[in-house]
């Protein structure tokens, strides 16, 4: 009896792979519990409420045909080897059926190079993005959505300042906490704006309860959304997204969509080849705790330069920063060899870079100075203009001295910014003292510093002028200053545009001031 006993607990591991693997429909006259198909200890609906899983008797029956289990479907088991069969497996979403699918269907499939070059830049992050959406419970769709964004390339900017894959505007990508500051973009990160992306379409999923409305919103903005849904119902006409009046941008957003959706499901029939995928991860994450330059670590890494800017595509600077941008992705074979390599190293200093706060509004040529770096590299690494002063409290990437060599702190890595002013020309103007002018009255009246008027003047700051006598000051070459050096009476009055700090230096000829 014992023996039966076990034997029948070693056959239920069986019995329970082949009651998940049958999709037959049920028997009608069947009431037994089928809450062992579905591996939870709950009855489903319409089945008797028990405590604990009852197991079908007797030879296998076919599932019962619950509402609940019509929109799952029987999991192989083994994984696809190929990650687009995996896609197809995770298509979710209704399909759209136009003018407008047929249209796009035929650009893209008349132009093999580019869906070559888009599935080919795409293959290093689709396997991360479709196990996120399988997370999520979302539909496998959306893993196509970049193609349609941006040819899943995370460099991308718009004409709008929308960046990255998933084409984030500054203001959306702030409020769905992705960085952005001189050292990072993480508009441009792959994990992060992927989060973003998938927190953003979860949100118009639940606010529209349709996806084609989502994505539309995602396009064009929830707002815009909902008020051409409310204008649809109060003419009286559908509400679903072909339904909705909307820019073309926007009218052709899920066409596109549909468009890859059906070249991926059968490339053959569209006579586009897709790149072998394999269905595993590409890439791993890495940590660093110390700065490191971007060719160094790449180097270490054995990984060719571009590939390595192309998984951590928001460090937009030389160098990689421990306190921003501690998590570095790199390929899933290399990243151990890269881990081993740094360790081992012993070349000197890992990174040729750090940061620096300018003290005060300062030229490119003054700041390159005080750095011990010339002005055009000094220009160039922290995209500096011509014709563009640095204001004060900017942070600007500069080479490590003896005097500048540690790593960059976390709350500059996080919080540093640049400040531009445009130069402003200043031309020598004289002008008369009224009654009872001195250094502090005339520099409010021409909104300068007292201390850069008296310097100009070579008086002190407490100095008082006499009526009529001549002042020197050193204005905007724009601004009109009434009476002249001939003049008498009442002191001429001059609208200067903005306070501006200036280098105390009476010169004939014009000199440059950075504008506050």
């Amino acid at each position: 009896m014992l023996k039966q006993f076990f034997y029948a607990l070693a056959l239920l591991p069986v019995l329970w792979l082949a009651g998940c693997a049958t999709s037959v429909p049920a028997d009608p006259t069947s009431t037994r519990s089928t809450t062992a198909a579905t591996g939870s200890g709950a009855s489903l609906p319409g089945t008797p409420d028990s405590n604990f899983s009852v197991y079908p008797g007797g030879g296998l029956k076919p599932l019962a045909s619950e509402p609940s289990l019509r929109s799952r479907s029987v999991q192989s088991l083994s994984p696809p080897v190929d990650l687009w069969d995996r896609v197809r497996g995770g298509f979710a979403m209704p399909d759209l059926d136009s003018d407008l699918v047929r249209e796009r269907e035929l650009w893209y499939s008349s132009r093999p190079d580019y869906v070559a070059r888009m599935t080919e830049r795409g293959s290093k992050y689709l396997f991360y993005i479709v196990e996120e959406l399988e997370r999520r419970d979302m539909p496998s769709e959306l893993a196509l959505l970049p193609f349609i964004e941006s040819a899943f390339n995370p460099q991308a900017v718009s004409s709008a300042k929308a960046a990255g894959m998933w084409q984030f505007m500054p203001a959306t990508g702030k409020y769905f906490e992705l960085k952005q500051n001189m050292f990072r973009d993480d508009r441009r990160d792959v994990i992060e704006s992927t989060r973003a992306a998938l927190d953003y379409l979860q949100k118009l999923h639940r606010m529209f309860g349709d996806w084609h409305l989502a994505l539309a919103a995602y396009n064009w903005g929830e707002g815009s959304v909902q008020r051409a849904i409310k204008k649809a119902k109060n003419a009286g006409t559908g509400t679903r997204y072909e339904d909705l009046v909307m820019p073309m941008e926007t009218r052709m957003y899920v066409p596109k969509l549909q468009a890859v959706k059906n070249i991926v499901a059968t490339p053959q029939s569209f006579r586009v080849s897709l790149p072998d995928i394999g269905n595993h991860p590409y890439f791993q994450s890495v940590e660093i705790e110390r700065d490191i330059d971007v060719a160094l670590a790449a180097e270490l890494a054995e990984v060719p330069l571009a590939d390595f800017r192309a998984l951590n595509p928001s460090a937009n600077k030389p160098v990689l920063l421990a306190a921003s941008n501690s998590q570095i992705l790199l390929p899933w074979d290399n990243a151990e060899l890269f881990q081993n390599k740094l360790s081992a190293y012993n070349g000197g200093r890992l990174a040729n870079w750090t940061a620096w706060v300018a003290p005060t509004t300062l030229n490119p040529a003054d700041a390159a100075k005080r750095v011990g770096m010339s002005e055009d590299e000094l220009r160039n690494v922290n995209n500096i203009p011509p014709r563009m002063n640095v204001k004060a409290g900017s942070t600007l990437l500069v080479r490590r001295s003896a005097s500048l060599n540690s790593d960059v702190t976390e709350h500059v890595a996080n919080n540093g910014y640049l400040t531009l002013a445009p130069d402003v020309v200043l031309r020598k103007t004289v002008v008369k003292a009224g009654k009872k002018d001195n250094v502090a009255s005339m520099a409010r009246r021409f909104s300068v510093s007292a201390q850069v008027l008296a310097d100009w003047n070579k008086v002190s700051t407490s100095a008082t002028f006499k009526r009529g006598q001549s002042v020197v000051l050193y204005l905007p070459a724009k601004a009109r200053v009434k009476g002249s050096a001939k003049a008498r009476g009442k002191t001429a009055v001059a609208k200067v545009a903005k306070r501006a700090p200036v280098k105390a230096a009476a010169k004939k000829k014009p000199v440059k001031l950075a504008r506050q």
